[in-house]
């Protein structure tokens, strides 16, 4: 019997001390990579099991149960941090170990256009894999509260930029540095605006820099833009510019504007109502805030589009019409500004 259980005994440690030996040559033998450098991403809030699954699409292991086993051995397994990795060169599981448990990612990024809406922004958020959601679920009243934002709306209160980050951070800390950039460059340019604007308030001037950034994308134009604008403020002539009414209709816009859009009056509709919008209609660029700013010194009141991405600029409307009849060739085609 004592001889029994001291070969048991031994074919024991014979399979640990075999198991041991494997582990020590798994551990230190370099993974054979797809591709140098090679990146992978892990996401937020995964478990082992996942992150072995995200390691092994990546094509960084080849199987997954002996990864997983050698992070349960070393004690790491609820250690691992999200983010987005990359590798410069061969690496082994206990490089790559020590490597995801340190959290030794690169920074991610996230990037916010010009002329996005809260609700684009936010869906970006939303997919982000290095983003922590802290928001989600949340309603915007309650995301503005989280960010310290007093305000009815966060439309336009964020400035579109690419935005470095640690993975994992958390969304409300996004939100804040966008806000953050956005009041501090309202401040400047609000500071040194030209004299005599139609404007009360930098959030006035925040409404015109999101009209003008909805209405081109052609940089050298936008001063020209929120001259014909603010001219016609100045006058208590209407805006009439489709991209609030556009923005009044919501969801119910199917890319398709019609006249009877434009005679559905909305807080939004600016051929209804005059003046500014209650609010900006999408997250204006720092070209765009200081075009409103600093307007171009014209008597312009219209401007149609030629068809090439620019408008024709007019002061009186029987010049504009004109330039209607020769850039606007579709009988029923009419201008971006009537």
């Amino acid at each position: 019997m004592l001889q029994t259980i001291k070969r048991l005994l031994l074919v024991a440690i014979a399979i640990a001390l075999l198991g041991m030996g494997w582990m020590a040559y798994y551990a230190n033998t370099p993974l054979a990579l797809p591709r140098v450098p090679a990146e992978f991403t892990l996401k937020h809030g995964s478990s082992l099991k996942s992150v072995a699954r995200q390691l092994t699409e990546a094509g960084v292991l080849q199987q997954s149960w002996s990864f997983t086993l050698l992070v349960r051995v070393m004690g790491k397994a609820s250690g691992i941090k999200a983010g987005n990795y990359q590798l410069e060169q061969s690496i082994t599981p206990l490089q790559l170990v020590h490597k995801i448990s340190r959290g030794d990612a690169s920074m991610s990024e996230i990037t916010f256009i010009e002329g996005w809406t809260f609700k684009q922004l936010r869906d970006a958020l939303d997919r982000h894999p290095g983003v922590r959601h802290d928001t989600a679920g949340l309603g915007e009243p309650e995301i503005l509260a989280k960010i310290g934002v007093n305000a009815a709306t966060a439309e336009g209160l964020l400035f579109p930029d690419t935005y470095y980050f640690s993975s994992g951070m958390s969304d409300i800390s996004l939100l804040q540095r966008a806000h953050q950039t956005m009041q501090t460059h309202l401040a400047k340019a609000w500071n040194e605006r030209e004299a005599g604007l139609p404007y009360t308030d930098p959030y006035q001037a925040l409404v015109m820099a999101s009209i003008v950034e909805r209405e081109t994308g052609q940089a050298a134009e936008r001063p020209l833009i929120s001259a014909v604008f603010t001219n016609r403020l100045r006058i208590g002539m209407r805006l009439q510019t489709d991209p609030t009414v556009i923005y009044g209709m919501g969801e119910k816009f199917d890319g398709n504007l019609r006249k009877q859009d434009l005679a559905t009056d909305t807080a939004y509709n600016t051929y209804t109502r005059a003046g500014l919008p209650p609010t900006p209609i999408a997250m204006p660029g720092l070209d765009a805030i200081n075009a409103a700013l600093r307007p171009a010194k014209t008597s312009a009141l219209y401007f149609v589009a030629k068809g090439d991405g620019t408008h024709h600029f007019s002061s009186s409307l029987a010049e504009h019409n004109r330039a209607v009849a020769r850039y606007q060739k579709a009988p029923a085609a009419r201008s971006a500004l009537n």
